[in-house]
C-alpha cells in the first residue's frame, strides 16, 4: 500500500464534535471500570478530520480535562508514595512484594527518571527532597558495565530536565560528572559508541547478547539531544562534537530510501550495516526520532537532521506504510530476510507486525508536520499529520480491542484475521509503556482535537483498574487476561513518561512549546532548544551580575 501515490486532502467537517465526556468526581471510582471494545471510532481510521472543533467545544473539552487531571495527578502521588516508602534512592520499587531491586546499579534510577515529572506537577517538597538526595548520595563511580543508551535517556536525561527547569548546579554537577563517564563509550575505531562501559574504569564494549560486534541503531542515534545539550550547558564542546559525529557517519553511509538497518558494525574504521532488516519499533525507534528532534533543539537551522527525517519518512511512506484487512488501518511494516520456500536470493520480506514501540510515530509525524520547511500546508506536510492521526487510530485500536483496554507490546497483522490483527503469543504483555500516550498528548496539543484526550482517559481509566496496586503500578503478563492482576514490575518510565504524558494531555495550562521552546528526550524529559537556553543562560547571568532575586 503506497499512501503517497494515494494520498488525498481530507474533506472538510461539517459536523460539531459529538463524544465529549463528563467530568469526573474527585473521588471516582476506578475498580469496576469495564472497558468499551474496539472497532469504533472508525470515521477516524484514514487520518481525516470528520468533525468540527468549535471554541466552544475546546472550552467544554478543557473543563472535563481538568477534572481528570487531579486523577493523574493523584495516580503520581501514589506511585510516588509507594516508592518514596519502600524503594527511595533504589533503581525499581516491586509494587507487588512492596521491596525494590538495583536493576540499574543502584543509582537511584526511578528518582532521577522522575524528577521533572514531580517538578511540572508542582511536587516541590518531594522534588527538593530528591535533590538533597542526589547532592549527598549519588555517585556515579561504579565499577560495572551499564548501558550507554538507557543510562544516557534515563539518568542524564533526568538530571539535566531538572536543571534545566529548576536552574539548581548540583543537577548539572552530577549531570558533567556522568556525562564525562559515558563519552568513554564513544571511543571506537568508527566512532559509533559501544553500547556499554563501565563507568569507573571507562573500558567500553559492544553488547554481548547482539555478538559483541555490532551497535544497535536506536542506541547510538539517540544520544545526540543529551550530550548536545549538556555541551551547551558547560561549554564543553567535546561532548556535542562526538554526539553529533555518530549522525555524520550514518549520513556517509544511508541508503536511497532513508531506511537505516537495525545494526551497525563499529569495530572497524568505517561503520557499516550488519543486516538488512529494517524497523521502525525496536532496534530503530528513536533514531528516527532524534532526526527531527536535534533540528527542533539547534533552533532548525541544521538542515543536514531535517534532511534525514524527511528522506526517511518519505521511505516509509513509499515501502513500509501499509493498510490491514478489513478496517483499513494504517501501520508500519518492517523488512526482513526472505524465508520462503520460493524466495529470490537477497529478497526482502514484510514483518507484518508492530511493536507498541512505533506507536511514537504518530506525535513525531504530527510534529514533523507542523513545523515542515515548505508550511505546514504543503502537500508532505499535510500527507505526514494525515498518517500521524491514522496511525494513532491504529495504536488506540492495539488498547480497546484488547479485554483489560491495554496494549500488548506486539500485534501481528494477518491478512486473513477478521479483526485485522492478533497478539503476538510471545509478547502479550502490556509494561506500562508511554508510546501511545505520548503520540496522544502530541496531537492534542497540536490540533486541539478532543478526540485524542477521550481515547487516553480510556487507557488512564483501564491502567487504573487493572494496574493499580496497593504501592503504586504493575505491568500485565497478558492484556487479555486482566483477572490475573498486576505483577511485580514497575519501570521507571512509568513515571517519567506514562504518566507525565497524560498529565500533558489533560492540564490545558501547562506551558510547554513543543513548536518553539522545548524537546522531550526519547525518555520524556524536556528541555529548551539552544535559542531559549541561551536566552534563559543570558537571564540568569543577569540575574547574578546585578545580585537581584529574579
Amino acid at each position: 500500500f503506497l499512501y503517497s501515490s494515494v494520498y488525498q486532502a481530507p474533506k472538510m467537517a461539517t459536523i460539531n464534535f459529538p463524544y465529549l465526556g463528563q467530568p469526573i468526581q474527585p473521588n471516582h471510582n476506578f475498580s469496576n471500570y469495564i472497558p468499551l471494545g474496539g472497532n469504533r471510532y472508525s470515521e477516524y481510521v484514514n487520518g481525516e478530520n470528520p468533525y468540527t472543533i468549535t471554541k466552544s467545544i475546546t472550552h467544554q473539552s478543557d473543563e472535563v480535562a481538568r477534572s481528570r487531571l487531579v486523577h493523574v495527578e493523584n495516580a503520581m502521588k501514589h506511585a510516588w508514595n509507594g516508592y518514596k516508602t519502600h524503594a527511595f534512592g533504589h533503581d525499581e520499587l516491586l509494587p507487588q512484594s512492596k521491596h525494590y531491586q538495583n536493576n540499574w546499579d543502584g543509582m537511584g534510577v526511578t528518582l532521577i527518571d522522575s524528577l521533572d515529572t514531580l517538578w511540572m506537577m508542582d511536587l516541590k517538597n518531594e522534588f527538593w527532597e530528591c535533590r538533597d538526595w542526589v547532592k549527598e548520595h549519588l555517585s556515579h563511580d561504579i565499577d560495572k558495565f551499564v548501558s550507554t543508551f538507557e543510562t544516557t535517556i534515563r539518568s542524564l536525561g533526568g538530571l539535566l530536565s531538572a536543571y534545566d527547569m529548576s536552574g539548581d548546579e548540583i543537577f548539572l554537577e552530577r549531570a558533567d560528572d556522568l556525562g564525562s563517564r559515558l563519552l568513554k563509550a564513544f571511543d571506537s575505531p568508527s566512532g559509533i559508541p559501544y553500547g556499554q562501559v563501565n563507568l569507573k574504569s571507562g573500558e567500553a564494549s559492544n553488547l554481548p547478547w547482539i555478538g559483541g560486534e555490532v551497535a544497535i541503531l536506536a542506541e547510538f542515534g539517540s544520544l545526540q539531544i543529551e550530550f548536545r545539550y549538556l555541551a551547551q550547558a558547560t561549554g564543553k564542546t567535546e561532548y556535542a562534537e562526538k554526539a553529533e559525529r555518530v549522525f555524520e557517519l550514518m549520513k556517509e553511509i544511508e541508503l536511497s530510501h532513508g531506511l537505516y538497518p537495525v545494526f551497525v558494525a563499529n569495530t572497524k574504521e568505517r561503520p557499516f550495516f550488519a543486516t538488512n532488516i529494517i524497523s521502525f519499533g525496536s532496534f530503530a525507534d528513536s533514531i528516527y526520532e532524534y532526526m527531527l528532534k536535534i533540528w527542533l533543539q539547534g533552533g532548525k537551522v541544521e538542515n543536514m537532521y531535517r534532511e534525514m527525517w524527511d528522506r526517511s519518512v518519505q521511505g516509509m511512506h513509499d515501502h513500509l506504510l501499509l493498510k490491514s484487512t478489513p478496517s483499513g488501518l494504517r501501520y508500519i511494516a518492517g523488512l526482513k530476510p526472505n524465508t520462503a520456500q520460493d524466495k529470490k536470493e537477497n529478497t526482502l520480506a514484510y514483518d507484518r507486525s508492530m511493536d507498541h514501540l512505533a506507536c511514537f510515530m504518530g506525535g513525531a509525524l504530527a510534529l514533523g508536520a507542523y513545523t515542515d520547511p515548505k508550511g505546514f500546508d504543503s502537500f508532505r506536510a499535510q500527507r505526514d499529520l494525515q498518517t500521524a492521526k491514522a496511525l494513532a487510530y491504529t495504536c488506540y485500536q492495539m488498547y480497546a480491542r484488547s479485554k483489560s483496554g491495554l496494549s500488548s507490546d506486539n500485534i501481528k497483522f494477518d491478512r486473513k484475521h477478521e479483526n485485522d490483527f492478533r497478539i503476538t503469543s510471545d509478547r502479550p504483555y502490556y509494561i506500562l509503556r508511554p508510546e501511545t500516550v505520548e503520540t496522544l498528548y502530541i496531537l492534542h496539543h497540536l490540533t486541539k482535537d478532543p478526540i485524542y484526550r477521550e481515547w487516553g482517559w480510556e487507557i488512564f481509566q483501564s491502567i487504573e483498574c487493572f494496574c493499580r496496586t496497593d504501592a503504586a503500578y504493575g505491568s500485565l503478563a497478558d492484556v487479555n487476561l486482566p483477572g490475573d492482576g498486576p505483577e511485580d514490575r514497575m519501570e521507571s518510565f512509568f513515571l517519567a513518561e506514562t504518566l507525565k504524558y497524560f498529565y500533558l494531555l489533560f492540564n490545558p495550562d501547562n506551558e510547554l512549546d513543543l513548536l518553539n521552546k522545548h524537546v522531550f528526550n526519547t525518555e520524556a524529559h524536556p528541555i529548551r532548544t539552544f535559542p531559549d537556553l541561551e536566552k534563559q543562560q543570558n537571564d540568569r547571568r543577569q540575574c547574578t551580575n546585578t545580585q537581584s532575586n529574579c
